[in-house]
């Protein structure tokens, strides 16, 4: 029998190690005497060691408790934050104890590690009576040598097979005998290393320990692995707050500026990973932080090399890739390897932008299951991350950038870009305006993949393109429409020949967005080229053929060429009458077009009686909310207008506005088109304000739906400031269009038509400000533009001339503004019929400019010819023929001709008073003319009682704008 002086004997040692080794054999022995028999040996032991009676199997019993630490990776003195996430595991797992197996679930590079370790080391020092163990489930290799290392550090001794090793360390863990204990896996992030596969049978799980004094923790990319390692009990870790990535990334750089740091954190995602790597690359190359985010935002080479580089971390494996790109290509392979319509996703993802995916721009699978499946794999990867409950996703951008890393290295970039551009082409919308929400969630991923295709030399390409012009066309991006349907205009020209359908489409939908432009003279020439080559190759009544016609009309009429529009116009109109029934909508359009033509040509009474049957049609085949019949309601209010029945315009408008209100939503541009046209109406009427409060309605809707320089918006805040200034408030008119003109300058070339009618506008406003000669200066510049742009008698020059001359009269030049009016009235005689509206609004100005110079006999002799023409065309209250009797009225007072002009404007008055409100501007000026001619005839009773009304209306007026 042995005996021993002491414990620290070195007989005592060494026969203490074998009973250990021998009592572990025995509880891990299944098919041996088990536990019951430990008392027994422990009685022995205590005989025949010491004699002195209980001390050997009190070693024995605190040996078992004594808890054992084996975490292969130093503590991260690093560490900040994650401070919910951590509290959270330590209030379920050590508290609470609601979890035994846990999974820390979220994308590569997160931290989801480092958390791992925070916890081991907090357990070390918090919860001495734990032992800890961490397991590595890179691979079952990994795995294996943990536990060679834990079966060591435990003195569990086992055969020479490593499945004896396993299993007896998951014997003894699983036993009351090993104490409480922490296990991690770390990286679990393959499903078939965890749990094996067909393939590769007999997966690490089998060799895990559970134990009611146990914890196991996962750590996992792959959010499928976490819920069937521990069902429910996943936490899912994100990217850090900015606090807490700026505290970190403080913590990690060697001193230096800080300046741009929130900057590069916000570039990086906040993710642990990508600051650690960013802050070595940093304190290594010793480069300013602005230089890392120039590198970061270049090229996508110069990214891609910046998140591919490796470097050292201690608190990372040893031998591991580091670098962010790395550490995502892994779980890359692992997805092409469990999944390939995941893989296949993935790739597609890589060619489109990496923010706001909708679901249904994902190519389809042949089962709707394998798509919920591979977006449901990236998803629990947490490479996508769903919006809510919508179908709409996101990537990290960094991720992105992987996904690029990951193709090119498995050299499929081109084949991967060249299917992202056929499916793109195939799914892309058409321009029709119930397609806008999708048309606007797709352009900016088909602009991605066509930035990363520009070698690339397919027809499906010019289609992607093509649509993309269009639907860019619609939303008033014309620049970018312009720019996609060149480059689509240019593939068909190079590959199609010159009358091919396609070919011939493409430059009709270019000219169309050169017209919006500002560009008509280039939409002319080339809607001329596409009608004189299907001249020749399509029968005249060939639908392309007269679609062509009618948009190179369009084009004639934006560029001036007034009767040109109405010729080719009336042309189409003819074929279609021969060969369309009345009610078909291609023909009803063309008569609708003709009739703009009409209107724009003077011809106001043939486009009222032209679209008076368009109306009466549509209304026999097509609803009352049909979009055709409305959008002919709404042109034909327009020629009421012109042709002076603005009451008739300002009803038929406002039916058009209540169907709109029923049927469309109030962002629509045909609802805030008719809004915007009653407004106009409105105004026509006297009814200012109310045009005020609707115009006012219709920009603060665009104002949330279309950006500041769409056309549409600026179009209506132009009217908006027109009805301000009819309104009284010239000043907000001022304010308002000086916006417009600003925006127009950034945008739109200086002879653009809009910008140049914007200017003009803006004169005006200056001069009804008393900014006199601002608008002389304005004027003058935006007639300097028109001479060298358009011929002397397009409609826009002859207007902007027009003005100039007035703001000239009103600045004292009264010679200068007759000698440009004279210059006007000359070429309108040339080119307009004696009773076009222009025209006659020219010699009206003009007799105004004379009688302003003293030459007021042939002020009246002018007017009396524009009067009588008048009477001739125009209905007896038409606002032009009763505003130009006015006139002559005041002429005849200026020549003598008193009583002339009170019989004059007491017909005016007489009118105006069964026609216009009480308070109506024109109605309140010409009863103001009337007393002051009934004063200079000697009627002052008259006079005073006329002036009494018109004051007495007016202060009514004014006390109701302020209530």
């Amino acid at each position: 029998m042995a005996r021993c002086g002491d414990r620290i004997d070195p007989q005592y040692r060494a026969i203490v190690g074998v009973l250990q080794q021998f009592i572990r054999r025995m509880v891990l022995d299944e098919n041996g005497t088990g536990l019951q028999e430990m008392p027994a040996i422990a009685s022995g032991v205590e005989a025949s060691v010491v004699g002195t009676g209980g001390g050997m199997d009190r070693a024995l019993t605190n040996h078992a408790a004594r808890p054992c630490h084996y975490i292969p990776l130093p503590e991260n003195r690093r560490f900040v934050g994650r401070d919910k996430m951590l509290d959270t595991l330590k209030e379920m797992l050590f508290v609470r104890k609601e979890w035994r197996k846990a999974a820390i679930v979220g994308l590569g590079g997160i931290g989801k590690t480092q958390i791992a370790l925070q916890l081991a080391y907090w357990t070390k020092k918090n919860r001495p009576e734990f032992s800890i163990f961490w397991v590595p489930a890179l691979s079952k290799a990994t795995f294996e040598q943990a536990f060679t290392t834990m079966a060591r550090e435990l003195s569990i001794q086992s055969g020479s097979k490593d499945d004896d090793v396993k299993e007896s360390v998951r014997r003894y863990l699983s036993s009351g005998a090993a104490g409480p204990w922490l296990l991690v896996v770390d990286n679990a992030d393959d499903g078939d290393v965890l749990f094996g596969s067909a393939d590769m049978p007999g997966g690490i799980s089998e060799y895990l320990p559970e134990s009611d004094d146990g914890i196991t923790l996962f750590t996992t990319r792959s959010r499928e692995v976490a819920v069937s390692a521990t069902g429910s009990d996943v936490i899912e870790l994100h990217a850090m707050d900015p606090l807490e990535a700026a505290d970190y990334l403080e913590k990690l750089l060697i001193g230096g500026s800080k300046t741009g740091a929130a900057e590069l954190l916000k570039e990086l995602s906040y993710l642990p990973l990508a600051i650690t790597q960013a802050a070595a690359y940093l304190n290594t190359i010793r480069v300013p932080i602005a230089e890392y985010l120039r590198l970061l935002r270049g090229a996508d080479r110069e990214a891609a090399s910046l998140m591919s580089r490796e470097f050292y971390d201690g608190t990372r494996y040893r031998g591991s890739q580091n670098a962010v790109a790395a550490t995502w290509l892994v779980s890359f392979d692992q997805i092409r390897k469990s999944d390939g319509a995941a893989a296949d996703l993935l790739a597609f993802l890589s060619c489109i932008e990496p923010k706001e995916i909708p679901q249904s721009i994902l190519p389809r699978f042949e089962l709707e299951e394998q798509m919920v499946h591979a977006v449901g794999t990236l998803c629990g990867y947490a490479f996508l991350t769903r919006r809510g409950d919508s179908r709409v996703f996101d990537m990290h951008s960094l991720v992105h950038l992987a996904t690029r890393i990951w193709v090119q290295r498995e050299g499929l970039t081109a084949t991967t870009d060249e299917k992202a551009i056929r499916h793109l082409a195939a799914v892309f919308p058409s321009d029709d305006y119930t397609n806008r929400n999708v048309w606007r969630e797709y352009l900016p991923h088909a602009f991605r993949v066509l930035q990363y295709s520009k070698e690339l030399d397919i027809e499906e390409k010019s289609d992607l393109l093509f649509w993309m012009g269009r639907c860019l066309r619609m939303d008033g991006r014309i620049k970018e429409a312009i720019k996609s349907l060149e480059e689509a205009c240019q593939w068909r020209n190079r590959h199609f020949a010159e009358d091919h359908p396609s070919r011939l489409a493409s430059q009709h939908v270019l000219a169309g967005a050169y017209q919006a432009d500002g560009q008509v003279k280039e939409a002319v020439v080339l809607l001329e080229q596409v009608v004189a080559i299907e001249a020749k190759i399509l029968a005249k009544d060939h639908p392309s053929r007269l679609a062509s016609q009618h948009a190179l009309a369009g084009a004639y009429q934006a560029d001036g060429q007034v009767k040109e529009a109405v010729v080719l116009l009336e042309q189409v109109v003819a074929i279609k009458a021969k060969t369309l029934a009345e009610d078909h909508p291609s023909r009803l359009a063309s008569q609708h077009a003709l009739a703009g033509a009409y209107q724009a040509n003077g011809q106001v009474k043939e486009a009222v009686v032209l679209l008076e049957q368009v109306v009466a049609i549509h209304k026999q085949v097509l609803a009352e909310d049909h979009p055709s019949r409305l959008a002919s309601q709404h042109a034909l209010a327009g020629a009421y207008q012109a042709d002076g029945q603005v009451k008739e315009a300002v009803v038929l408008l406002e039916q058009v506005v209540a169907i709109h209100k029923q049927v469309l939503a109030e962002d629509h541009p045909s609802r805030l088109a008719s809004q915007h046209e009653l407004a106009g109406a409105y105004q026509a009427n006297g009814q200012v304000k109310e045009a005020v409060v609707l115009l006012e309605q219709v920009v603060a809707i665009q104002a949330k739906t279309l950006a500041e320089d769409h056309p549409d918006r600026l179009a209506s805040q132009h009217a908006l400031a027109g009805a301000y200034q009819a309104d009284g408030q010239v000043k907000e008119a001022v304010v308002l269009l000086e916006q417009v003109v600003a925006i127009q300058a950034k945008t739109l070339a200086e002879d653009h038509p809009d910008r140049l009618a914007s200017q003009h506008a803006l004169a005006g406003a200056y001069q009804a400000d008393g900014q006199v000669k601002e608008a002389v200066v304005l004027l003058e510049q935006v007639v300097a533009i028109a001479a060298k742009t358009l011929a002397e008698d397009h409609p826009s020059r002859l207007a902007s001339q027009h003005e100039l001359a007035g703001a000239y009269q009103a600045d004292g030049q009264v010679k200068e503004a007759v000698v440009l009016l004279e210059q006007v009235v000359a070429i309108e005689a040339k080119t307009l019929a004696e009773d076009h509206p222009s025209r006659l609004a020219s010699q009206h100005a003009l007799a105004g400019a004379y009688q302003a110079n003293g030459q007021v006999k042939e002020a009246v002799v002018l007017l009396k010819q524009v009067v009588a023409i008048h009477k001739q065309v125009l209905a007896e209250d038409h606002p032009s023929r009763l505003a130009s009797q006015h006139a002559l009225a005041g002429a005849y007072q200026a020549d003598g001709q008193v009583k002339e002009a009170v019989v004059l404007l007491e017909q005016v008055v007489a009118i105006h008073k069964q026609v216009l409100a009480e308070d109506h501007p024109d109605r309140l000026a010409s009863q103001h003319e009337l007393a002051g001619a009934y004063q200079a005839d000697g009627q002052v009773k008259e006079a005073v009682v006329l002036l009494e009304q018109v004051v007495a209306i007016e202060a009514a007026d004014r006390d109701r704008t302020r209530v």
